[in-house]
């Protein structure tokens, strides 16, 4: 598979070097492929991972074409592989200006991929979608009885309120968190579409603000940017309540792994670590990147930060300014 992709992207019956490149956490096998031209990276599904979402390479495909996505050289949907260019790194810390200029291009590249990039809708809307992961995770018992019922009343809440318009739905990449963002030493690029569909225009926006823009200034720069203008209050308050929704996505997203593993009791502790916790622990080796062990221990953060959101001040007027909005 890989040789026949290689041979159709780039013309030549030889099949060139490989080397592993690792790091994603799709669970897609990715291979630099140095070419004559220049390099190309090598993608390979594996398991069922792309399979969940069957607009996955359409998305892709757009993305690319609308220049927010690397060039691509080869797709193949069926088999679940794709030769792109390669994007040689930069940490995004030495983005020139820091973190208020890389979230104001963070806003306008999410402007860019909403204005130009035209992606299948979703098939079943992102609100519903959540409620079903919530039940789920509740249902398996990954923790005790009665553990998330405050989490599942505080989705209510903000469901409830969130003045959502299925007319309004725009190409999403639905997780640009900074392991999806890369920085070539010119520009952004965003990588790994399997999440990629219409959307709520404030999601990609929401999950930028988990590690990247978490403080108030930069968020705002961020909506700034996107817009083009100042953020009115209901702009604002969607924002606070899509926090939530992405939160809660991405926990249930982590947990589900955690579902039916033979042996394993109930949870009945949900005390995160802290952010400060957290980096220590993978700083002095106590958690390992790529392990279960660090999926869980960050679910449990967003778990955390979802709860603690629904009792922070100005949240109840961020529910009423955004139903009135």
């Amino acid at each position: 598979m890989a040789s026949s992709a290689l041979a159709a992207a780039l013309g030549s019956a030889e099949p060139p070097a490989l080397a592993r490149v690792t790091g994603g956490a799709s669970g897609a096998l990715t291979y630099r492929v140095d070419a004559t031209d220049r390099p190309y990276l090598l993608r390979l599904e594996t398991g069922l991972n792309a399979r969940t979402n069957p607009n996955h390479y359409a998305c892709m495909r757009a993305a690319a074409e609308a220049g927010i996505a690397p060039p691509l050289r080869f797709v193949d949907p069926d088999r679940g592989v794709a030769v792109m260019e390669f994007i040689e790194q930069r940490p995004l810390q030495a983005y020139p200006g820091g973190p208020p200029a890389l979230v104001r291009e963070l806003g306008a590249l999410v402007r860019r991929l909403q204005e130009r990039a035209v992606f299948p809708p979703a098939e079943i809307r992102y609100t519903d979608l959540i409620h079903r992961m919530l039940t789920f995770v509740v249902q398996s018992r990954v923790f005790a009885d009665g553990l998330l019922a405050p989490h599942g009343e505080g989705l209510e809440r903000i469901c409830d309120a969130y003045p959502w318009d299925d007319g309004a739905l725009v190409s999403s990449h639905n997780d640009p968190n900074p392991r999806n963002v890369l920085f070539d030493g010119a520009r952004l690029w965003l990588v790994d579409w399997e999440t990629a569909y219409r959307n709520d225009p404030l999601t990609d926006l929401a999950v930028v603000t988990h590690e990247l823009a978490a403080a108030s200034d930069l968020q705002r720069q961020l909506v700034r940017s996107w817009l083009g203008r100042e953020p009115d209050r209901a702009t604002l308050a969607r924002l606070v309540l899509m926090r939530q929704l992405t939160r809660m996505f991405f926990a249930c997203a982590l947990f589900r792994h955690f579902a039916g593993i033979p042996g394993r009791p109930p949870d009945s502790d949900l005390t995160p670590l802290s952010a400060e916790q957290f980096i220590s622990a993978i700083q002095t080796g106590r958690l390992k990147l790529g392990t279960p062990e660090v999926l869980y221990a960050f679910a449990k953060m967003f778990l955390a930060g979802f709860l603690d959101e629904l009792t922070a001040p100005g949240f109840d007027e961020a529910l009423a300014a955004a139903r009135g909005g």
